[in-house]
């Protein structure tokens, strides 16, 4: 059968076999408020979620569905393709989140790295160009890479690090490749969820220990240190945790002591209003048998408790009785930095000065590693905001903020070169040949970055900027490459539709800034709004017709007429009030703003699942929905005040399906328009030619051209990566995707 005829047959098929289901008709303000479709309504647990993408997967009491990024991923990959292909924009020579290393042992100058959601990457001139070393079509998710003495190359997916604002993906197991990267087999345990360590004997490679860490907001799995004796033919557990969130980050085996070896446990939960970051599982365990047997190392070391939270533990390999360890609270700052003399029997609490204290911040979650010289067991390095050097036990630190990135997470030394170490941190892969004494240098080439946004002009198709995960705002202008042009975590990125140099950008919780030379002078406006609650990533857009008007949604909607040097609130606070986090006080925001073509009708949705609407610019609002999950996006035709569309996000909540809802009365009542998407979460959704949508989900970007429910994979070549944003440029007939993990995209569209 012709494809085409193939394709307009499955149209008809799905159209004629879908309904118009109508949820949650629409009721005034003092409306009771309407009922959420049945896989939405929470079971008994916490009353809602607490920050951005994160939380905006989760629904209260529902746990993750086993399997579902995997199954999510394999119903993307059967759906029909239209389009041409994809095209990566950049950045390469940026850098995003890495989250482990492995050197090859038969190969001089060959690195391998874990991109937290960007795969494996291979570097054969000693970390200077990376080159794909995983599949496109596979989960991009990565916790951990490993090499065994007989070349074979380990990677564990799932990220460990649990994220703050930003977030971190599980995975689907353990693999193994015997050629560099080229080709992959599947080695089980599909249920860890995240996989923080990989350790095989150096003198047996079919005798390998994983660190698997769970599920962060299912109980049970596959959580734990497990062992195989075959070269992961078979697994056993060998080491499970306290309670049903208690998963192992690390596991060593001792240089000097095949039977003896050294884990990590963690008690680490999320829960739609509440992370719990540590408990009485967390600690360090040794076992002297092979690991048949596993006890809790006290001698010191904080007793077990609910204060007790991740802890990194590093052995030194030329003095294996020498071990350190970092134990951060529950809540996330600096517990105390230890030692040990006689392989974890007594520990001492060693001095710890201000820098080091201070560089766990608030989130020493983030971190949890401790790197110990090869050659010298005084010389110990410990993963934070920078990074922290001591070259006498820990007596005195001192920390490198200048030489590269902050926040660090896997570091491994060379044995081939003498003084030839590397690092990996939120801003890439740095090499240093000075021991890691300064002489720091940036990968040159290193594709895999996390956009959280991506802006384009109509003005110039070579212009396109995007918030990112720890780096910044980042623009393709105003160098020979991309460059930061506003700090921090880059959030909200906007570029005037019809005068390109002004531009406006944003990093975490609102704090938002304007320019009018392309970024090079930014001035701040995040204090000229009303907000009692600022969203980790707070949304600021331009009224279609006059970019001059523009809406900045906090817990209240902001208006300014005058781009955005002013600002005045149209709105009170349009959500149920804060959630319960003691710690973390930005939820109860508005996530997504859509103002319609008319200058009166305004529609948002909020992180606690309402969508509201004004159609006279906030002299009185409407409540649309409610007691829905998180509202990821809002889009209203520019043309039709009446037409408008609601994304939201189900993925790891219970519910496996995504949600489209399409409204031709406002919102009055609303169509499930979902129908073939892939059940993953979707982030965005932009309205094309005609009835064309395009939505942007965490399995890819898909296209409906007759308005939904039946949806096709849009292009080739986009790797199966979480997408954040989208943005359609009709005059020049692309879409461009911002995707969280492999830079940006884009792809020529009808």
């Amino acid at each position: 059968m012709p494809r085409r005829r193939h394709l307009a047959l499955l149209l008809a098929t799905v159209l004629l076999g879908s309904g118009t289901a109508l949820l949650a008709p629409g009721g005034g303000a003092g409306a009771s408020p309407p009922r959420p479709p049945d896989e939405y309504r929470p079971v008994r647990g916490p009353s809602a979620p607490a920050e951005f993408r994160y939380l905006q997967k989760t629904v209260p009491g529902v746990a993750l569905p086993r399997h579902a990024y995997d199954t999510a991923a394999q119903a993307a990959r059967r759906l029909p393709q239209v389009g041409g292909a994809w095209r990566s924009i950049g950045p390469t020579n940026v850098g995003g989140r890495v989250t482990s290393l492995a050197l090859d042992p038969h190969h001089p100058d060959t690195l391998y790295v874990a991109a937290a959601s960007g795969g494996v990457w291979v570097s054969r001139d000693a970390g200077g160009h990376f080159t794909p070393a995983w599949p496109d079509d596979w989960t991009q998710a990565m916790g951990a890479v490993a090499t065994g003495p007989d070349g074979t190359l380990y990677a564990g997916t799932g990220e460990v690090n649990p994220g703050g604002g930003s977030v971190t993906y599980e995975g689907t197991g353990l693999y193994a490749s015997t050629d560099g990267g080229r080709h992959w087999r599947y080695l089980g345990l599909r249920d860890s969820g995240a996989i923080g360590a990989i350790t095989v004997d150096p003198a047996d490679p079919k005798r390998i220990f994983v660190a698997a860490a769970g599920s962060l907001y299912s109980p049970g799995g596959d959580r734990g240190v497990y062992r195989s004796t075959d070269g992961g033919a078979s697994w056993q557990r060998v080491l499970a945790g306290a309670n049903e969130f208690t998963g192992a980050t690390e596991v060593l085996l001792d240089p000097a002591d095949p039977d003896r070896l050294y884990a990590v446990l963690w008690d680490h939960r999320r829960e739609p209003d509440l992370r719990t970051y540590g408990g009485v599982g967390s600690g360090v365990y040794r076992s002297d048998d092979g690991g048949q047997r596993w006890r809790r190392l006290a001698g010191g070391l904080p007793a077990a408790g609910p204060g007790v939270g991740r802890i990194g533990l590093g052995q030194s390999p030329s003095d294996p009785e020498r071990l350190y360890a970092i134990v951060n609270t529950t809540a996330g700052p600096f517990e105390g930095f230890y030692g040990s003399t006689d392989g974890g029997e007594n520990w001492t609490r060693l001095p710890a000065n201000k820098d080091l204290t201070d560089s766990q911040s608030s989130f020493g979650w983030w971190f949890g590693k401790v790197f110990v010289d090869p050659d010298d067991p005084a010389r110990v390095h410990v993963a934070g905001v920078p990074l922290m050097t001591t070259t006498d036990g820990g007596a005195t630190w001192r920390a490198d903020y200048d030489s590269m990135h902050v926040d660090h997470h896997a570091m491994i030394w060379d044995p081939r070169r003498p003084g030839r170490v590397y690092v990996g941190n939120d801003g890439g892969v740095y090499r240093s040949d000075t021991d890691g004494d300064g002489g720091w240098v940036k990968a040159v080439h290193q594709p895999f970055m996390q956009f959280y946004s991506v802006a384009i002009t109509p003005q110039d198709v070579s212009r396109v900027s995007g918030g990112t995960q720890d780096n910044g705002s980042l623009r393709s202008w105003g160098g020979p490459a991309f460059n930061e042009y506003l700090g921090g975590d880059g959030e909200e990125n906007q570029i005037n539709p019809i005068d390109k140099e002004n531009v406006y950008a944003c990093y975490q919780y609102g704090n938002c800034f304007w320019s009018v030379d392309g970024g090079d002078t930014m001035t701040y406006f995040g204090n000229k709004v009303t907000a009692a609650r600022r969203n980790w990533f707070t949304p600021v857009v331009f009224d279609p017709v006059d970019p001059a008007v523009m809406y900045y949604g906090a817990n209240v909607l902001n208006r300014s007429t005058d781009g955005g040097r002013t600002w005045t609130a149209i709105s009170g606070d349009l959500t149920g009030g804060p959630g319960r986090d003691p710690i973390y006080t930005n939820y109860g925001t508005i996530t997504t703003v859509a103002p319609a073509g008319d200058g009166r009708t305004v529609y948002v949705g909020t992180d606690d699942g309402r969508v509201w609407v004004t159609r006279d610019l906030g002299t009185s609002w409407q409540l649309l929905l409610s007691g829905q999950p998180w509202v990821t996006r809002v889009v209203v035709d520019p043309e039709r005040a009446d037409r408008v569309y609601v994304t939201l996000s189900a993925y790891r909540s219970g519910s496996d399906r995504p949600y489209v809802l399409g409204s031709t009365d406002g919102g009055r009542t609303f169509a499930d328009l979902t129908g073939t998407l892939p059940q993953a979460p979707v982030n965005d959704l932009v309205i094309g030619r005609g009835r064309t949508l395009y939505v942007a989900t965490d399995q890819g970007v898909f296209v409906s051209p007759a308005g939904g429910r039946v949806w096709l994979r849009l292009g080739r070549g986009l790797p199966q990566v979480p997408v954040d944003d989208i943005e359609y440029d009709g005059t020049h007939h692309r879409l461009v995707a911002g995707t969280f993990g492999r830079g940006i995209y884009e792809v020529p569209v009808a």
